[in-house]
């Protein structure tokens, strides 16, 4: 059985998050909003008292903003920051908010990265003058295909080419950034979970609440019960990142994949090491392709050297795999084995440990931006250039494409009849680069799902880069979810991963504890299954438990029991989530529901 981590030396006192939230409040009255959850709730509540019912029906406090922003990342905090920058432009102030649910800015945010700054260039021209750190410009380039135990050169379409970008920690960017915007007057608030969404009476968008805190597994209030909080507001922009939940509600409740393609996603997993001064090559970007990856399923490893003797290293492996003896954090252990990885990280330390799923769609599996009172940006619309493996600079221009539709609506005068629908964000987004430059990929990513595999998509998407450039009458398609491609296990051959050596490959319990990952043990599981049993009858025979091998954290096991149908039994070890939500893409039968859990909650990444 694994054991559930929550380590103490990460974890962040509570009371400042807590004691923000007074600090919010400018009145309480009774809201005539309605709300509405957007996921199920398995607290179980049958033995909770009156009184604890009384506390928990208790009229929550209510505030008022223009914008409210859920999710602290890249495109939340670009899009807070050009609203205040309209402001001082136009001078007619707004009050924005903007709500995280990590415990500290950043500490959620996982990318590889390289970041191309042209958003970033738009929205602060002199960023170069007070840069994040580290920063690290690209130096050089080198795109391999790996054998077992070789390496083959490829030319790097154009696509991944980096001149001009700069390898950083996307975690201390969102640090960096989020300083900026309170400086313009935006007001930061991390530690706030939300999973509901207010709706006026005409069923539009009007504003958000927050969790509430303190509450037992049971679903009782606990003596440091606090009620959520209501923010009304004219405008919400939702930027919780890939596969949101609150993104996932209004997707469905407003239809607004209609018409377009199923999202299919990637599994990113990544380690920061810090290495000897011989083995570091400063600004070095490495990309590979091919082992450990069989050649049906879709991924690659990659390879940044970066501030002081720092080295990203990881493996993005497509959720699209049919196979479910396939576990993506041992094939990532199993990379590092590799020459071209072992040769630098032999005699370094890894440092830190995360994973996070990630759209890997493109345009086709975009859906409509705009809802009634508000939008969605950034990856939880998903805007990822696949072929660049890069999205914080169309998350980041989107952002700032919303704002600028949000703060024309605020300020026209017009918001007070009815709810705001920003036509102008979605109009602007396809005169925009960031629809040029999905529009001219959006062929790559479903190319591999010809039957050549991986070698028919590595011919079209060259041909396609190198000279189609997207220039063609026709748009290959995603045709099924990640889930849905999933084949029972009897069809294919158990993978017998080799055992981690403790300097290179690393077990899945000592990964964990580098995320700092913390959740309280008496809180409602946030990883959310109607029915235990019914799970394991409708999974494990078919599937022989493919939960704890997707799962990147060990959240996930069955454990041997004679009293089961199956003899065996499904668990959840919540506290070690880190947050990365592949288990609500992938699992095949769609019965497991990741809602925020606690704000604060969750890994503590450092230099992701």
């Amino acid at each position: 059985m694994l054991p559930r981590i929550s380590i103490s030396i990460f974890s962040v006192a509570r009371v400042p998050s807590r004691t923000i939230r007074r600090r919010l409040v400018v009145g309480q009255r009774l809201t005539s909003f309605m709300s509405e959850r957007t996921y199920r709730t398995t607290a179980l509540r049958r033995n909770v008292s009156d009184e604890g019912r009384a506390m928990m029906q208790e009229p929550r406090e209510e505030d008022e903003a223009d914008v409210v922003i859920v999710g602290g990342g890249p495109a939340g905090l670009a899009a807070a920051i050009r609203l205040k920058q309209l402001e001082q432009e136009h001078g007619k102030e707004i009050r924005v908010v903007l709500l995280e649910k990590a415990s500290d800015m950043g500490n959620h945010t996982l990318s590889g990265a390289v970041l191309e700054p042209r958003a970033l260039k738009e929205l602060l021209p002199d960023w170069l003058e007070d840069p994040p750190s580290p920063l690290t410009p690209v130096k050089s380039d080198k795109m391999r295909f790996l054998t077992e135990k070789y390496s083959i050169p490829l030319p790097a379409p154009p696509q991944m080419h980096n001149s001009g970008n700069y390898i950083v920690s996307l975690s201390e960017v969102v640090k960096w950034l989020a300083a900026k915007a309170e400086e313009l007057g935006v007001e930061v608030y991390s530690g706030f979970s939300v999973n509901e969404l207010l709706y006026d009476q005409g069923g539009a968008v009007a504003g958000i609440a927050t969790n509430d805190m303190g509450i037992s597994r049971a679903g009782a209030p606990k003596d440091n019960f606090q009620r959520g909080m209501e923010f009304r507001a004219k405008v919400t922009l939702l930027a919780e990142g890939c596969h949101g939940s609150l993104t996932k509600g209004v997707i469905k409740k407003y239809d607004l994949r209609r018409g377009k393609d199923a999202q299919t996603y990637g599994i990113g997993l990544k380690e920061v090491w810090e290495v000897p001064e011989e083995d570091w090559h400063e600004g070095e970007v490495v990309h590979t392709m091919g082992w450990p990856l069989s050649s049906n399923v879709y991924g690659g490893g990659f390879m940044y050297h970066f501030g002081e003797r720092l080295v990203s290293v990881g493996l993005v492996v497509g959720l699209d795999y049919a196979n479910p003896w396939i576990s993506p954090f041992r094939e990532f252990q199993r990379m590092k084995h590799h020459p071209v990885y072992s040769s630098v990280l032999k005699n370094g330390k890894c440092i830190s440990y995360g994973a996070r799923a990630l759209n890997e769609g493109g345009l086709q599996s975009v859906p409509q931006l705009i809802f009634p009172g508000g939008a969605l940006i950034g990856c939880s619309a998903g805007f990822m250039n696949v072929p660049k493996i890069k999205g914080t600079h169309t998350a980041m221009k989107s952002g700032m494409l919303a704002a600028e539709s949000a703060y024309a609506a605020i300020t026209s005068g017009t918001t007070n009849e009815s709810a705001v629908a920003l036509y102008d964000y979605e109009d602007n987004f396809k005169k925009s680069w960031v629809y040029d430059e999905l529009n001219e990929v959006r062929n790559v990513r479903p190319s591999f799902h010809s039957s050549l595999g991986l070698y028919g998509g590595i011919l079209y998407s060259g041909l396609d880069t190198l000279l189609l450039k997207g220039r063609v009458p026709w748009t290959f398609h995603h045709k099924a979810s990640d889930a849905s491609v999933t084949q029972p296990a009897d069809k294919f051959k158990p993978i017998e991963y080799p055992k981690p050596d403790g300097k290179l490959s690393f077990d899945l319990l000592t990964s964990v504890a580098r995320t700092g990952t913390m959740h309280d043990e008496d809180e409602p599981v946030h990883l959310q299954v109607k029915d235990l049993d019914a799970h394991t009858i409708a999974s494990y025979p078919k599937y022989k438990g493919i939960e704890n091998r997707f799962c990147p954290a060990g959240v996930y096991e069955y454990i041997p029991d004679e009293t089961k149908p199956e003899g065996v039994r499904f668990q959840i070890n919540s506290q070690n989530c880190i947050h990365c939500k592949t288990c609500d893409i992938k699992v095949p039968t769609q019965d497991i529901n990741w809602a925020c859990p606690e704000g604060g909650d969750g890994p503590k990444y450092m230099l992701t």
